[in-house]
């Protein structure tokens, strides 16, 4: 007997409308060129899509390109047809002026092609930082049933008997050269050999942070998240993960079905425990705002601050993500944080079962990699929301405050947790790099290094260049790390303490735009306050003073992205796209 949906799949109104078969004619035609018949197309069966993010400028999902042969496998042995399609590729490393451009254009481009075209449930490739949120996002808008498959870590990387973690490796290597303690070859040679296999970072950076969120959110499946490219659980996930996407279209198992406020603050969790990437708070609360879901800054400090820091990978520890894999990956973190009462085991995912029904018996086998709850690498490991007169919004991240930078500026007698800075502030990257080590501007272990314009206005999208390093003359001196402030973002992979994503941004007014090098900053980590120590008639007068410049935009997106785009705090969304959801419900009218 031929299996029924729970609601009827809606390719059958391009394949199948009897109302109508001068359309239906015109839809099957040109699928015929490249070999299917009109008899598998009306056969009833679901049409999945496969979202390839996978290309050669996105080499970080490149290995989709070979997973996606065995996601066809598996939708066609449970039942379904696979129409693999590209999307618009994101690669953080290499795109300028920043990749953050393009997570809400990929967004646009996924919700016209899941809405416009005969699709029933899409399988959601991801890897690199941003095609993870923006398949979510896409899939929230458009509510047809959706699984996300990771394309993995990278390998380990290893230099001369060394750990070196992707992008990681980059941000201590310019300390390294710098202090003179290896040249520009030894720079290269460090960074290349960080990357040794396909797949994306393998730190605990943005991406590995995304897909492990993914998971915690209950969207792929159990364990997908940490395993590395090459091995071959990674194509064999994505043979379960093409059968489970059909079973779900026939379920209609749909992320209005399974996200939640509960799942949200699961992955806000699960990103404490994991020492993830600070670029996990606009994604989720960008996430979020697409499924409808409120979720506020004041969530990450009373639902992910107070919690500890469980997994030793670099940035925050040592190791990296495949090791973390074989010590028991994203399963055995959650496991840890259900036992401890600290996890909404109910959620439903796209198995068809609860979290905890997911990850039962799921535990670490490696504790040096994956601590035990009561034994964590730190307490009290989240990301600290800070506001002031600089800014109404800001994190920072306190899993890689090194013992080092604590004993400089959070351990002083009678004032702990609380520290002034002379203010240096720089207008964007190039900026700081021309005049980082410049004498004039005597920068000392007592300042506080400041860059605007890198918000998704004044950049535009959004840039990482908040992780500065000291002046060279500090880090002779074995002065490695400055505070650091800015309303643009860092990299997932660094292991700076930054203030950053500070929203309002300068480019809209905020504090940031009024800031004078010289200034002093107050941070009181235990008020969660950052206030520059300017009187407000000095403030109203600066004010009043033009505004620190903004590029012009290079290209009709950056313009209409500055148009419509919000700041970091809410998720720096396409404002005017978060009331569209749900939208497969109403198939769109005939072309002709």
């Amino acid at each position: 007997m031929q299996r029924q949906p729970v609601r009827p799949f809606r390719s059958r109104d391009w394949f199948a409308d009897p109302a109508r078969s001068d359309m239906t004619a015109l839809y099957l035609e040109r699928f015929m060129n490249y070999g299917l018949t009109p008899a598998e197309l009306r056969s009833g069966r679901p049409i999945i899509g496969i979202a390839q993010t996978g290309s050669d400028l996105s080499p970080c999902n490149r290995i989709h390109l070979d997973l996606a042969r065995r996601v066809r496998d598996g939708i066609r042995d449970a039942g379904g047809i696979a129409m693999e399609f590209p999307v618009h590729p994101i690669f953080e490393n290499c795109r300028r002026p920043t990749a953050a451009l393009d997570r809400n254009l990929a967004y646009l481009g996924l919700v016209e092609t899941l809405y416009g075209y005969p699709i029933d449930a899409v399988v959601l490739t991801t890897g690199c930082d941003k095609t993870t949120p923006s398949g979510i996002m896409a899939a929230s808008t458009v509510d047809i049933p959706a699984i996300v498959l990771s394309g993995g870590p990278m390998l380990d990387g290893w230099h001369e008997g060394e750990l070196v973690g992707s992008g990681t490796v980059i941000w201590r290597s310019r300390r390294k050269l710098a202090a003179g303690e290896i040249d520009e070859e030894e720079f290269l040679q460090r960074a290349t050999d960080s990357a040794p296999s396909a797949g994306h970072c393998n730190t605990m950076g943005t991406a590995s942070t995304m897909n492990a969120v993914a998971e915690a959110l209950g969207l792929s499946l159990t364990g997908c998240a940490a395993i590395p490219a090459p091995y071959r659980e990674r194509g064999q996930f994505a043979y379960e993960t093409g059968r489970r996407i059909v079973d779900m279209a026939y379920e209609d198992l749909r992320p209005s079905r399974i996200l939640s406020r509960e799942s949200f603050l699961n992955a806000i969790r699960v990103v404490t425990a994991i020492g993830g990437s600070s670029n996990a708070q606009p994604h989720i609360h960008a996430m979020a705002k697409h499924a409808g879901i409120e979720i506020t800054a004041a969530d990450w400090s009373d639902y992910g601050y107070d919690l500890p820091l469980l997994v030793d990978v670099q940035p925050a520890g040592r190791f990296l993500g495949e090791r973390f894999h074989r010590a028991g990956g994203v399963p055995a973190v959650l496991s840890e944080l259900l036992a401890a009462g600290r996890l909404d085991g109910d959620c439903l995912t796209v198995t068809g079962r609860t979290l905890a029904e997911n990850i039962t018996g799921r535990v670490a086998t490696d504790r040096e990699v994956i601590r035990a709850y009561d034994t964590p690498l730190k307490e009290q490991a989240g990301f600290l929301v800070l506001s002031g007169n600089l800014f109404d919004v800001a994190i920072m991240k306190t899993s890689v405050i090194s013992p080092a930078f604590r004993a400089r500026y959070l351990e002083r007698t009678g004032a702990e947790d609380v520290f002034e800075s002379r203010a240096i502030v720089f207008e964007g990257s190039d900026d700081y790099h021309h005049r980082i080590n410049d004498p004039a501007l005597d920068i000392d272990e007592d300042c506080m290094l400041v860059i605007r314009g890198a918000g998704p206005i004044g950049w535009p999208g959004s840039a990482e260049v908040v992780n500065m390093q000291p002046p060279d003359h500090l880090i002779q001196r074995g002065i490695m790390t400055l505070p650091t402030l800015g309303d643009g973002r860092q990299s997932g992979t660094s292991d700076s303490p930054s203030i950053l994503n500070a929203s309002p941004e300068s480019a809209v007014g905020g504090g940031l735009s009024w800031l004078r090098t010289g200034d002093i900053i107050r941070i009181d980590l235990k008020a969660g306050r950052c206030d520059a120590l300017v009187d407000a008639d000095e403030i109203a007068r600066r004010r009043g003073e033009p505004a620190p410049p903004i590029p012009p935009s290079n290209t009709p997106w950056e313009e209409l992205y500055r148009e419509k785009t919000g700041q970091l705090a809410d998720g720096a969304v396409l404002d005017f796209a978060v009331k569209y959801r749900g939208i497969a419900a109403r198939t769109p009218r005939h072309n002709h």
